[in-house]
């Protein structure tokens, strides 16, 4: 009898310890948001795009940020092309997913003009480390340090990543929080190379 009740407790444990791996791996499929600030996971949203700033239909906030070697990078500079200004961190798990995505996109659109900024929202992360995070993902498109004040121009960002897909006439069509699918973030890069393209040159 006791046996029996050793092989019942195992094996309600052993259902527990699967079920739980089961959600882990659900989860790991669908991760959501990562806080702004590490650490702070209290009201953590659904991937819902609540506490987005709604910038969609408005002109992007222009900037100047330097690049980890100093040069001067504005969004001003692409003006006449759709541009993707993505907000992560070198401590953002699903950011560093997306990034090899963009590299990946950046090549594939090149030729519509499609151009990436990665602002970087490591405020004490260094200038090594923030480097490194980018060889490892294999990214090449301008990686640039944010200044506090263009996380507010933004909305001021609760959670990370976050992208704004702005169009070529400097106008944000789509605008996204947390870690959406491949598929998604091409269908956004071809949305923002559409509008506002020039009479016959399409969007494809």
């Amino acid at each position: 009898m006791v046996v029996g009740i050793a092989l019942l407790l195992w094996a309600g444990w052993h259902n527990l310890r699967e079920r739980r791996k089961a959600m882990q791996e659900a989860e790991a499929s669908h991760v959501v948001l990562t806080p702004a600030k590490p650490g702070d996971t209290a009201g953590l949203p659904a991937a819902d795009d609540s506490g987005m700033p709604h910038l969609r239909g408005k002109v992007a906030p222009d900037f100047t940020l330097a690049t980890l070697d100093g040069k001067k990078v504005s969004l001003s500079d692409f003006k006449g092309r759709p541009v993707l200004v993505n907000f992560w961190a070198t401590w953002c798990a699903p950011c560093k997913v997306e990034m090899p995505w963009f590299e990946e996109f950046q090549k594939q659109y090149a030729a519509q003009g499609f151009e990436i900024l990665g602002l970087t929202d490591d405020a004490d992360a260094g200038n090594e480390a923030i480097a490194k995070v980018v060889k490892k993902s294999g990214v090449t498109y301008p990686i640039l340090l944010t200044d506090g004040k263009v996380q507010k121009a933004y909305g001021g960002l609760d959670y990370l990543p976050v992208s704004f897909y702005v169009d070529r006439n400097g106008v944000v069509v789509e605008e996204t929080a947390g870690l959406g699918s491949k598929d998604e973030i091409e269908a956004h890069i071809k949305k923002a190379i559409a509008s506002g393209a020039a009479p016959g040159t399409g969007g494809q």
